[in-house]
């Protein structure tokens, strides 16, 4: 995968490698002539240092999964033009033989015309299949697969893309990149070689015809350097504006309840209309733009259309050639026409699936966290701070300045202070979501001390505050803590929990719940999340305000039952609540 550095650069020769000796390796120098590589970023975008070589080589290793497809597309597609091809003579022999010109049975040319048309259909046929049936199969794995290194990538990383971004990239960027490997790039060597079979046929015919025709192609070529230029630029805006959009939308709904009790239904539409009128204007000056080029090039063929109806006519006239010969002249124009305009055509797709190619890369080179065995140690486990020092960015404010602390194994520690103190963040380095600048985190028992990584994860139990459930049964909330729990764990974690409730419930642990616990008070939900949470093996627990939605009863009544149920662990609480600190063998007071 991708990383940033020197790492990066390595891995992205050994995809460039990969690529130039691959069969695709004309193909590949067509485009990078067109994208003008020379150019190795995006001036005035949030890309830096990404060339388009870089962007091409992984795409290729990207393709792993779906080369097959693009393969079975070409093939399909060379298919197409060897009928076109045999058409166009087949054509031109029954006019030849309709005028007396040549001999021959009209009827087994006929034949073999219908056979042709036959094959034609039966191709494009084909082709639509294997993109509906087949396109549909790499496309949902390209995005398992984002999604899944997603889910591994660093925490902190991570947190600075919006949900709605990340989710408009797992949707569009990934459609385009893989309409760019399985269609785009089949059909462009495609046309390609329609492009090169067509001239030299008609070269044959008439060597001067085909050289005037084909002059409009290298016209091309040189004004599509600018032309890539700008619609990478335009369609790198379009997409950042609809992610925008996403992000909007995504979040708006999430905390509907929110907007609705404070009354900002109508600046959230002002700011979506805002924003929706941004992308309006962004995607009619790259159509204006596209438009514009796209006539141009139409002038051009057009003029070439001309020059050979008028070069065949006369040359018919003076007695030079056939009408056969003829209709095949002008049937040739248009495949060596056709071909080049769909080039024209797939430029756009092109540098839009490159600016996809971006936004996805941007995603590939966040870091992973530590992978490997998981570290469970046995028995009780406790967590030691020495001299720790964090701080969020490079020249941020320090969070967390020479700390030291032992939450002991088998201890229960209440830490308590001020808002912005640093409580969170002590979570975050626990669980290791975040790693400190400055000291050591360790994870301990009788048997050894192993320093905090996301291999001990698995020794924490956290239970974050206020409402995390999701959408489904309450049995499948329940599951996420463990997934081989069995019906009387989970309802002994209930138990625990004070959410007895569950089982006077029509439908008991089976009883649906929409996104965020929906159909439940805060309170129900924070203990079936207190309850999925138990249920997972780790010896230290982490309760982040866990009575925060609970009256004092029922908080009274839950902490009674973790602290003294809860043998054999070590429970740190985090809280502004008195009443738990009464439970707990020490307190831990983080101040600014």
């Amino acid at each position: 995968m991708p990383c940033s550095g020197i790492a990066g650069t390595k891995i992205g020769e050994k995809y460039r490698n990969r690529l130039i000796s691959s069969g695709a390796s004309l193909f590949v120098k067509y485009i990078l002539y067109i994208c003008s590589l020379k150019r190795t970023g995006m001036k005035g975008n949030k890309i830096n240092n990404i060339g388009i070589r870089t962007l091409l080589s992984w795409l290729w290793y990207s393709s792993r999964g779906a080369r097959k497809q693009a393969t079975l597309n070409i093939a399909l597609g060379l298919t197409d033009v060897v009928c076109q091809l045999l058409w166009v003579l087949a054509c031109k022999h029954a006019i030849d033989i309709a005028t007396g010109v040549s001999d021959g049975s009209l009827a087994y040319t006929g034949t073999i015309i219908g056979a042709l048309m036959l094959a034609e259909i039966t191709s494009r046929g084909a082709s639509r299949w294997i993109h509906a049936v087949t396109g549909n199969k790499v496309r949902n794995r390209m995005r398992l697969g984002i999604f899944a290194r997603l889910l591994r990538c660093d925490w902190l990383h991570l947190q600075k893309h919006h949900t709605g971004d990340l989710v408009n990239r797992l949707e569009g960027d990934v459609n385009g990149i893989t309409a760019l490997i399985t269609e785009t790039i089949p059909a462009t060597i495609v046309v390609m070689v329609q492009l090169t079979a067509s001239f030299f046929l008609l070269f044959a015919m008439s060597p001067m015809l085909a050289v005037s025709i084909i002059v409009i192609l290298p016209i091309s070529l040189v004004a599509s350097q600018f032309y890539v230029r700008r619609m990478r630029r335009l369609n790198r805006d379009v997409r950042d504006s609809d992610s925008r959009i996403q992000s909007v939308l995504q979040e708006s709904l999430q905390h509907k309840e929110l907007i609705k009790t404070l009354e900002q239904n109508d600046s959230t539409e002002k700011q979506l209309a805002e924003l929706q009128e941004q992308l309006h204007t962004q995607v009619t000056d790259r159509t204006k733009f596209s438009l514009g080029a796209f006539t141009f090039v139409q002038l051009g063929f057009a003029a070439g259309y001309l020059v050979a109806f008028i070069w065949g006519v006369d040359s018919l006239h003076e007695g030079i050639i056939t009408y056969g010969t003829m209709a095949a002249y002008l049937q040739l124009v248009g495949l060596i026409q056709r071909p080049t305009m769909d080039l024209s055509r797939h430029i756009p797709g092109i540098v839009s699936s490159l600016t996809a190619a971006e936004r996805l890369y941007e995603l590939e080179d966040m870091p992973l966290e530590t992978e490997g065995k998981s570290i469970m140690l046995e028995g009780t486990a406790g967590v030691r701070f020495r001299k720790v020092g964090f701080r969020y960015e490079d020249k941020g404010r320090k969070i967390l300045d020479n700390f030291s602390f032992d939450f002991a194994p088998n201890s229960s520690t209440a830490i308590i202070g001020e808002t912005g103190t640093g409580k969170t963040t002590l979570i975050r380095l626990m669980v290791a979501l975040v790693s400190p600048q400055d000291g050591d985190i360790e994870i301990y028992n009788r048997n050894g001390t192993y320093p905090s990584s996301t291999l001990t994860r698995g020794n924490f139990v956290y239970i974050p505050q206020g409402n995390s459930l999701v959408s489904g049964t309450i049995r499948d909330n329940l599951l996420m803590g463990n997934p081989d729990a069995t019906e009387e764990q989970m309802k002994a974690a209930l138990h625990m929990a004070c959410a007895d409730y569950v089982l006077e419930l029509p439908d008991g642990m089976d009883s649906e719940v929409t996104e965020r616990g929906g159909g439940l008070s805060e309170g129900q939900a924070q203990r079936i999340a207190i309850a999925r949470s138990i249920l997972r093996p780790g010896s230290i627990l982490i309760l982040d305000e866990i009575t925060s939605a609970l009256d004092e009863e029922t908080e009274q009544e839950l902490l009674k039952r973790l602290t003294q149920g809860q043998t054999g662990k070590t429970l740190i609480f985090v809280t502004h609540r008195p009443a738990i600190m009464e439970y707990c063998t020490q307190t831990l007071k983080i101040d600014k």
